[in-house]
Order: C-alpha cells, then structure tokens, then sequence
C-alpha cells in the first residue's frame, strides 16, 4: 500500500483529569524525525510515544502534541480546607497589628494552594494517552494511505507511458537502421577510393552497433515491471523507487546519446519527461 508523508488526524477524549487531545501531522522528509510536544503530566510518556509512532510510520517529518485541558463545572476544582485554615489564622495574627486589613473573597482564592485541581493518576492518565494516541495514529495512516493511492495512480500511468514508449522506439528501430545504413552506404560509395565489399560491410556493422539501443530497452522493460511489482507491496518503498528513478533515468540518457534519428530523439526526451514527473510524485511518498 503507497502511502503519502503529508497526513493530519486529531482527536480527544474525556479524563477525570480533564480533555486529552492528540494531534498528528505530517511534511515530506528523508527519513523518520519527530518531534513531541507534552504537558507535563506526560512528560515521562515520552519514549513510549516515540516508539508506538515509530512502529506504524518509516519516514516524514512528524509533530506529535498532546494536551490536557482541565475540566469545567461542578468538582473541577477542589478547596484546600487546611491551607485556608492556615490563612485564618494567620489573618487573625495579623489583625491587631493591621485593623485596616482586608482580604477580599478573590484574592483569597488566587493564593497559593487554596484551590486545587483534581490530582492526576499518572499510570491511568498515561494509559488514556497511549489509547488515545492508538486512535489517532489509525486515522493518520488511513489518511497517508488514502492519499498515496491518489499518488500511485499518478505513478501508475505515467510508468505505462514509458512502457509505452519504450514498445514505440523498439518498434521503429528497424526502420532506422534501415536508414541508417542506406545513408552510410551512399556516403561510403562517394569515396574517391572505394572500399572492398568486405570492408564495407565492417563500417557498417561498426556503425549500426554504436546506434543498437536494443539493451537499453530491455533494462527499461525490466524497471517497468519491477516499478510494477514494487507499486503493489505493502511496505514503505519511496526509497526503493526513488533509486529505480535513477536507473530509468540511465537508460534514457543512453538512449537520448545513441539517437540518430528525430523519432527516437523525441522519445527519448519524452521519456525524461515522464520520468521526471514519477520522481515528482516518489518525493511525497513513504
């Protein structure tokens, strides 16, 4: 299954400590980087993190965040009875020195401690994250998933075009040739000195040898069907391809320098064309 490296998938879920969200997006990149971004009750969770993306994605440049909002209404925050204890008594310490203190109900509640949000449970807050992350990685790689198939598609065609071609040079090689030889031929028979029969018919094998592309085109009949076969596997293969790009691109230059004839010298820089569109496509991809 192609899978593209540009993705996005979120995702939230209701704690007694709060909203956990969870979010992932993707860029192109050469390899695997991530970066993660925790509150810090999951700080320690982080290693974990790392591996359970690592396990499901080969390559990109990925940014994980994961937030805690804390709750609302009834019972999100707690009032620290002995910590306003503490502020009573100590008010009443100072109320003889101070008789014009006063403390107002809000200021009172800003200090320090005297309100308090539910204490977390790092191992279930930890559990509920990971879970949380399993969800959204799915749909991550069902994102990345539907994309590459756009992208293989793309790739797909564009590699039947350069089977295509391929078939069209080898089908008018003979004809060239032909040409060839009756040019080569009428050249050499408006020598001064004419040569042997024998000799004749060496320059023209030498000749006819230097325009034989029959090789290439088989070695490109090869990368079309090992581009075919590596479309269709179920693993990361942008880099595989990207390294079949450039053998598709060998062969076509080797055609392009051997060419002696318009036809061939057109196909040949239709197939660069097309090549370079397939190489824009693999850079996008797993």
């Amino acid at each position: 299954m192609i899978r593209s490296m540009t993705a996005f998938a979120s995702g939230e879920r209701s704690t007694p400590w709060g909203t956990l969200g969870c979010e992932l997006r993707s860029v192109n990149h050469r390899f695997l980087e991530l970066g993660v971004r925790l509150p810090d009750e999951l700080r320690a969770l982080e290693p974990a993190l790392r591996e359970r993306v690592a396990g499901r994605v080969a390559r990109g440049k990925i940014d994980l965040t994961l937030r805690l909002r804390a709750p609302e209404g009834e019972g999100a925050l707690q009032l620290n009875v002995s910590r306003l204890r503490e502020l009573s008594e100590l008010a009443l310490d100072l109320d003889a020195r101070f008789p014009r203190l006063r403390t107002e109900l809000t200021e009172l509640l800003q200090f320090p401690g005297v309100l308090q949000a539910q204490a977390a449970d790092p191992a279930e807050l930890q559990a509920q994250a990971l879970s949380l992350l399993d969800e959204v990685l799915d749909e991550f790689v069902r994102a990345r998933e539907r994309e590459g198939g756009k992208l293989a598609t793309v790739i797909s065609e564009r590699v039947d075009g350069i089977a295509s071609l391929a078939s069209k040079v080898r089908a008018m090689m003979p004809q060239i040739r032909a040409g060839q030889r009756t040019k080569l031929e009428t050249r050499l028979a408006d020598l001064a000195q004419p040569l042997d029969n024998g000799r004749l018919e060496q320059e023209l094998v030498m000749w006819l040898q230097k325009l034989d592309v029959d090789e290439e085109l088989d070695r490109l009949d090869a990368h079309v069907a090992e581009a075919r076969r590596v479309l269709k596997l179920k693993e990361a293969v942008g880099r595989r391809l990207d390294f079949l790009l450039q053998e598709f691109n060998r062969e076509a230059n080797t055609l392009g320098s051997k060419s002696v004839d318009a036809r061939s010298s057109a196909a040949a820089v239709e197939l660069k064309v097309l090549i370079d569109q397939v190489r824009e496509q693999i850079q996008n991809i797993e």
